[in-house]
């Protein structure tokens, strides 16, 4: 009981680290936490409302782009942010109190209530001002955002041993990630996709992510392709190689 204390109080000192390290004292980078996302949907909109008269889904450009890129931050947010936290914290791992996973904890924790706060005012605001209703189904919703995170929480903590042991995998990996943008159904619909290669396009379990996320805003939505299974599978599956990953590595987070 007295060790989970113990590093449940480093988790919290390490958070209010990383909140002043990230955001610093003013409210400045707070603001800017929300004006960063609420300013890409903002341009995606307005493109995409000068080529085409309607969006994929419902009425509201803003709502359809929204949900896709809300759906995918939290995943890549996340990834992207745990990627480097026992890097960036290696000269705390010196005290013996503290662990590398408790770096991995506080940025976690950080990282999922930035985006679900933003989340929350950027989306509220946009369904406030439709002029329909929305029903929203918030199973669907909180389910995306869990196994969002807990995706990209198994990511990052394989990310965080190889990064360290393998500097051209951490350049392969940037490479590699930075289509998934484009390809995980942020700007269209899975559905839409002509067979075979919408099965293609469904192997990429960001795609039943954000999927699932939209099916939460649009009662209508039937997410044709969307397999709750194979996504839960993924999330665990990862997250469990990540935990395994992390845990051998112990040794090596320390000293590298």
């Amino acid at each position: 009981m007295e060790y989970v204390a113990t590093h449940l109080r480093v988790v919290a000192a390490l958070l209010v680290r990383e909140m002043s390290t990230r955001f610093g004292s003013k409210p400045g980078g707070y603001v800017w936490a929300l004006l960063d996302p609420a300013a890409h949907i903002l341009l995606m909109t307005s493109i995409f409302q000068a080529i085409a008269h309607t969006p994929a889904l419902g009425t509201s450009f803003a709502l359809f782009f929204a949900t896709g890129y809300i759906a995918f931050q939290f995943y890549q947010a996340m990834n992207g942010y745990l990627n480097a936290a026992v890097k960036a914290n290696k000269a705390l791992l010196s005290y013996p109190n503290v662990a590398p996973i408790d770096t991995i904890v506080a940025r976690f924790v950080l990282q999922m209530g930035t985006t679900s706060l933003v989340a929350f005012i950027v989306l509220g605001t946009i369904v406030a001002t439709m002029r329909v209703d929305t029903d929203l189904h918030w199973p669907s919703i909180l389910e995306a955002i869990a196994l969002a995170c807990l995706f990209g929480l198994g990511v990052a903590l394989i990310n965080c041993v190889l990064f360290l042991k393998y500097p051209l995998y951490e350049q392969v990996f940037g490479i590699v990630n930075r289509p998934l943008f484009l390809i995980s159904g942020v700007f269209f619909l899975p559905d839409s996709i002509p067979a075979p290669y919408r099965e293609l396009v469904l192997i990429n379990p960001l795609v039943h992510i954000i999927m699932g996320f939209r099916k939460g805003f649009y009662p209508e939505y039937r997410a044709i392709g969307l397999d709750m299974d194979y996504l839960y599978g993924i999330a665990f599956l990862t997250l469990f190689a990540g935990m395994l990953v992390f845990t051998l590595s112990r040794k090596t987070l320390r000293n590298e």
